[in-house]
């Protein structure tokens, strides 16, 4: 055997530790970058259509039966008006970045149109619209009673939240964003708390580790707070008192008995938790199926009960005087109120949406029967995003009262 001098040895191994170290750097530079990029105009759209690429993740088939929509197709207003000004329901379309929208009136497909490149296929991220999707989650595991009662505390089924600020907290408390936990949702702030997950996220560090470490400002059920750790927490509190994934318990109970088209996928950070305050992508008309599943009460669109409807009414009912609609006025409109994951505008149609940022939309509307699911790449959300939502809203009620009058 041929001798190999030790500081031959030492030099390659040195070399190879050099060249990982190098791999390395040079892999957390691109996902920084990748970071840096996520919003910007020239990316932003094929950004939020291609997610699954940036992060990892774990797909939901649509293992059951495909349920087609009927089709029956309506003209929409050409304008709608928002604090006094008329504006073109096309110029919205364009100047929202709209990369699709479904109209569905009476359970048909009224409206549907893709547009920047993106199809029917096109999976898109949900962000903070999938939190509605969690919400009904809870809902199975009180039904299947994984979970006892929303008032238990979060900590009980979670141990690793015992020793933080959502010790003792109550799953209801979380599901209604009042938490009391020290956390700053502000996009456009570098510094803050969403943003500081976001970076750490992209460079593969824990998520569910950091959020548990997070400290209380305020005390629980008093005020709402809008902070999308909240359900991340409700994610850990399903995952542990069901035994499953979130997106294998997801596939059970919801993506294969709703008639979904396509599969689905959640994003996961590097250590597999999966993130369930904003990390979904589906398809445009899933979104609206899960629409029209709470539009009829938990049925799906064969009239088969699959989310319990005391559940769905619950869901979309502001239950304490801070969490209603109408408290304050917000860019020229009553601000929206807020139930289990789902906000809630000031109306006497019983109207509830889900609400991603940069511009996602479930609207739901009882009395006119009309669903509106919509995605968007808006670049200038850190703006004006809220005059944006906003402005969406009326759009929404001007297309369902001009289908439905």
């Amino acid at each position: 055997m041929r001798w190999i001098p030790r500081s031959r040895i030492a030099q390659s191994l040195l070399a190879v530790v050099l060249l990982f170290a190098a791999w390395q750097a040079g892999h957390l530079g691109w996902r920084y970058w990748q970071f840096e990029t996520l919003f910007r105009g020239d990316r932003i759209v094929e950004n939020f259509r291609s997610m699954p690429s940036f992060f990892n993740s774990v797909a939901m088939h649509n293992s059951g039966e495909v349920m087609p929509w009927p089709v029956a197709p309506q003209v929409l207003p050409t304008s709608f008006k928002f604090v006094g000004k008329e504006y073109a329901l096309q110029d919205w379309i364009t100047s929202t970045g709209t990369t699709g929208l479904m109209v569905v009136a009476d359970g048909k497909v009224a409206f549907e149109q893709y547009y920047q490149d993106n199809t029917a296929q096109t999976e898109a991220i949900s962000w903070s619209l999938g939190k509605s999707f969690v919400s009904s989650l809870v809902g199975f595991a009180l039904a299947d009673g994984s979970i006892k009662s929303l008032r238990d505390p979060v900590s009980q089924y979670v141990p690793a939240l015992k020793g933080g600020g959502y010790e003792g907290v109550s799953i209801q408390d979380v599901l209604e964003m009042s938490s009391g936990i020290d956390f700053d949702e502000d996009y456009a702030n570098p510094d803050a708390g969403i943003n500081q997950l976001g970076q750490r996220i992209f460079l593969g560090q824990t998520t569910n580790d950091w959020v548990a470490q997070r400290k209380r400002a305020k005390a629980p059920g008093t005020e709402h707070h809008y902070i999308s750790i909240d359900t991340q927490v409700l994610g850990m509190v399903l995952e542990a008192a069901t035994g499953k994934g979130l997106a294998h318990y997801m596939q059970d109970k919801l993506w294969s008995q709703i008639g979904a088209e396509g599969d689905a996928r959640w994003l996961t950070d590097a250590h597999g938790a999966v993130l369930a305050f904003a990390g979904l992508n589906a398809r445009l008309r899933d979104y609206a199926r899960f629409g029209q599943l709470y539009l009829d009460g938990g049925r799906n669109l064969r009239g088969v009960q699959v989310l319990p409807e005391a559940w769905v009414r619950e869901s979309v009912k502001p239950r304490t005087p801070y969490l209603q609609p109408g408290r304050l006025v917000e860019e020229g409109s009553p601000k929206l109120g807020y139930a289990y994951q789902w906000w809630i505008p000031k109306s006497e149609e019983g109207e509830f949406m889900a609400i991603g940022v940069y511009g996602q939309f479930i609207y739901v509307n009882p009395k006119r029967r009309v669903v509106i699911a919509k995605n968007t790449a808006y670049v200038d959300y850190n703006t004006d995003g809220s005059r944006m939502e906003y402005q969406s809203i009326e759009a929404f009620r001007a297309i369902a009262k001009a289908l439905k009058p």
